[in-house]
């Protein structure tokens, strides 16, 4: 007959799987009570079906493992196979079976001591009832390394220890396991080790690595939640054992067996003091149990473990910056190529202008280039909603839908119906474009031009009055209603009259006193000038607007084009 055997201090006690249904827990209602506060009430069952018996977790607090892999379902048992609820060792028997059906399962091969094995990341919170650590020591508050005074020598060993084992590891998935194999190094009696971090979007702790030093063992590490809640909240660590004073320390059978360990768990500071996780180690050998010592000697260790962590990190962080860097910088030519490189030099007049961006890119736009008939010059200048990257993109849109468009089409109004469409075609919300589009004859002088949304065209007649033109007739920005119907407005530019456009980052720009610039100081800079050269009043425009901002940092692309005929 199949029965299960409970291996419990040094006896083996056997029960016959008698009926179809056999419920484990220690519950008096169970088929076979296990009286364990480590076992559910209702832990697990074992069900006959026809030849085979089947094994099943029913919601447990630390789970049903099968020759150490913890259960998710039903799982099939086969002669010699061994079970476990939590810490409680079982075994099945059905001698009669051992010779017909060939053990298949596969079994973990032996591991040393020297070589620990590695396993995938199994947790168990104990929480309620199932938590028995007692806390048994604790360190004052005091840095990330304990008590520099205790111990210092043992300190200093563990210390160096780890900082070479740790020295140029930048791989993050590599220095945790590094940091528990230095760990089983230092303390060898250690059993079992695993690194928790806390996940800045959940809270919850999540481990990142784990260990344990003999093959079979239960792959779970039970940790208590009353401990975890000590060790982040006070910032310290703990020595706990289960059931301390339990007589079964005295046992002389495995302690693998039973339910006692002795447990260390030290808070990972970081740089600011604040923890970022723990690192529990425990083992299992009631003779050779963590002292206060190797607590102490933990905590100076974990200290140089969290530091150096935080070292890889702010690495690899910086690794990061570069790499995006290197694509802004990237993303900054490809945004400039956009531009024109050399301005048109048409006989009679001067067209200048300056792109500077307040981050790497930004989405300020101009353009000048001469039309097939070699009479007409074009100049397109414009401003996207906000900046940075999302503006450029929406700028290196309109740019192509500009150049697109002239080459087909020389009429100003036909042109901008067809930019706006285009631009509305495809629009993202709330990336809108203040735009200007110039035509003017190079011959007669005369300018047409049609204002979508943007500030208007500063002119500087010969007797040095400024005129703010074609205000009355600006219409919405780019991309905003389709097919709207802007006005275009016609005007000759006479011989020594010069024109200015800008962004509203010349006209906001700020001091330290977050003073803007304003339109007026520009109206008066443009009347103080001496006409002349169209390159100098530019230069002369930003030059005013950064000895106005005195040093700080612009909020906003500042753009200016200036046109004349001389």
């Amino acid at each position: 007959m199949a029965k299960i055997v409970l291996l419990q201090e040094g006896q083996a006690i056997p029960f016959d799987l008698a009926g179809a249904e056999t419920v484990i827990g220690r519950h008096p209602e169970c088929t076979f009570q296990i009286n364990s506060n480590m076992v559910s009430r209702k832990h697990a069952k074992v069900t006959k079906s026809g030849e085979t018996f089947v094994v099943e977790d029913l919601g447990s607090g630390n789970g049903t493992f099968v020759n150490g892999k913890k259960i998710e379902g039903p799982t099939p048992l086969i002669h010699d196979d061994r079970i476990k609820l939590g810490p409680i060792l079982l075994r099945f028997e059905w001698p009669e079976t051992a010779l017909a059906v060939p053990a298949t399962r596969p079994q973990p091969a032996p591991v040393t001591a020297a070589e620990p094995a590695k396993t995938a990341f199994n947790v168990d919170l104990s929480e309620g009832d199932e938590d028995t650590s007692t806390i048994m020591g604790t360190l004052d508050r005091s840095t990330g390394f304990g008590k520099l005074e205790v111990n210092p020598e043992a300190k200093l060993k563990g210390v160096l220890e780890i900082s070479r084992a740790l020295a140029g590891t930048a791989d993050l998935n590599a220095l945790l396991p590094k940091i528990l194999d230095t760990l089983f190094n230092i303390f060898p009696h250690a059993d079992r080790g695993c690194i928790l971090f806390t996940d800045p979007t959940t809270g919850k702790m999540v481990p990142k690595a784990m260990k344990h030093r003999r093959a079979g063992d239960d792959e779970t590490v039970k940790l208590s939640r009353t401990i975890l809640k000590t060790v982040l909240e006070e910032k310290t660590g703990i020595l706990s054992a289960d059931a301390a004073n339990d007589s079964r320390f005295q046992a002389s059978e495995s302690i693998s067996n039973l339910t006692i360990r002795s447990m260390m768990c030290v808070p990972l500071l970081s740089l600011s003091g604040e923890p970022m996780g723990v690192i529990n180690i425990d083992t299992q050998n009631a003779f050779n149990q963590f002292r206060t010592e190797d607590l102490d000697l933990l905590m100076a260790v974990a200290g140089q473990a969290a530091m150096s962590y935080e070292q890889a990190n702010l690495l690899i962080t910086a690794m990061e910056k570069q790499k995006q860097d290197k694509e802004m910088n990237i993303a900054m030519g490809v945004q400039r190529s956009l531009l024109p490189e050399e301005l048109p030099k048409p006989h009679g007049w001067e067209i200048y202008a300056s792109y500077d961006t307040a981050q790497a890119v930004g989405g300020d736009y101009y353009d000048a280039f001469m039309l097939e008939d070699g009479k007409h010059v074009c100049l397109a200048f414009g401003d996207v909603a906000g900046k940075g990257v999302p503006a450029s993109l929406v700028m290196s849109r309109i740019a192509t839908v500009v150049t697109n468009v002239m080459t087909f089409v020389t009429d100003v109004q036909e042109a901008i119906l067809r930019i706006n469409h285009q631009m509305c075609t495809r629009a993202v919300e709330g990336r809108f474009v203040t735009f200007v589009l110039l035509v003017i004859n190079l011959e007669t002088g005369e300018m047409k031009i049609a204002n979508a949304g943007h500030m208007p065209v500063m002119i500087r007649k010969t007797d040095g009055t400024i005129e703010e033109y074609g205000e009355e007739a600006v219409g919405v920005p780019i991309g905003v209603i389709d097919e709207y119907p802007y006005d275009v407005l016609m005007r000759p530019i006479e011989k020594g009259e010069t024109c200015v456009i800008y962004t509203d980052g010349v006209s906001e720009a700020m001091n330290h006193a977050s003073d803007l610039y304003g339109v007026d100081r520009l109206r008066e800079l443009m009347r103080a000038s001496t006409g002349g050269h169209a390159e100098d009043l530019g230069k002369t425009i930003l030059a005013d607007v950064r000895k106005f901002a005195d040093g700080r940092p612009q909020n906003d692309d500042i753009t200016i084009m200036v046109f004349g005929r001389k």
